[in-house]
This record gives C-alpha cells, structure tokens and sequence, in this order.
C-alpha cells in the first residue's frame, strides 16, 4: 500500500549555482544521495515550513532570502519506499553566498549549475522538482540519477 507524504523541497540560488546537500548515515530515507532543501510538511502552509528547514539545515536566516519562485506540487513515486512524495518545490534567491552551516542531516554540501545534476546520485526526481520552480534550468535530459 503506496503512503503519500507532503514535503517540501527549497533550492538556493546564486550566482546561477544551486545548493545541493549530501544526507547523511542517519536520515530515515536516500542516505548518500544529493538533495536541496527539504523535509516533511508538517502543517497547512509549505512555504513556512520550507523557511524553517532552510534555517535548520543550513543556518541561512529569511532575512537573506528572497523567494523567486514557488512551483506547482509534483507527485514523485519510491516503489521500494511505497511512497507517494507530494513535493512542494521552492526556489530563494541569495544577494551573496552565505556561510553554510549545516545540521545533523547532511555531511557535505555543493554549490553547482543546475545542470551538473545530472552527474549526482540524487534523490529521485530533483531535477524535475527544480524545473517546476525554475523552468528551462535543466532540460528533460537532465534527469537524476541513481547509483
């Protein structure tokens, strides 16, 4: 029986880069694999929730954001999780490159063009999730991959 899960995935941009975050051994799901972002939607309001994760995992304040785009949800299937992720994709704007401190989740980070995902071991359907908030920055070509 597939569970759907509301989440929230939140990119950070500068410069045309975007931050990626490798999770780490204790995360409950993709463990090793690049992501933006993200956690579970824990109340009725996404972009809330995506503010908040944005702080947690990565000590950037909202003051140092700006929200450039808020895409539709998309729906992302994990058979072998049997999950159905309903992903409520966020891109921020940074004026300048901030100190990335980041929390127990992740053990590394990156900035990178969008289209250098297409090279990481994602999380499923990242890039997908980048396009619905910021059209054209990678093309259907540029889709996850899983190692």
């Amino acid at each position: 029986m597939t569970i759907e899960v509301p989440v929230v995935t939140a990119f950070l941009r500068h410069g045309g880069e975007i931050l990626v975050l490798r999770r780490g051994e204790r995360v409950g799901s993709y463990r090793g694999c690049w992501a933006a972002v993200s956690g579970f939607l824990e109340g009725a309001d996404p972009l809330a929730q995506a503010l908040r994760e944005i702080e947690e995992e990565t000590g950037v304040a909202r003051a140092e954001l700006r929200l450039a785009r808020a895409g539709a949800p998309l729906a992302v299937e994990d058979a072998t999780l049997e999950r159905r992720w309903v992903v409520h994709p966020f891109l921020f704007d940074l004026a300048h490159r901030p100190v990335i401190r980041l929390d127990w989740e992740h053990t590394a980070y990156r900035w990178v063009r969008p289209e250098a995902l297409a090279g990481l071991p994602t999380v499923p359907s990242l890039a997908a999730a980048l396009r619905a908030c910021w059209p054209g920055a990678v093309g259907d070509r540029g889709e996850d991959r899983k190692d």
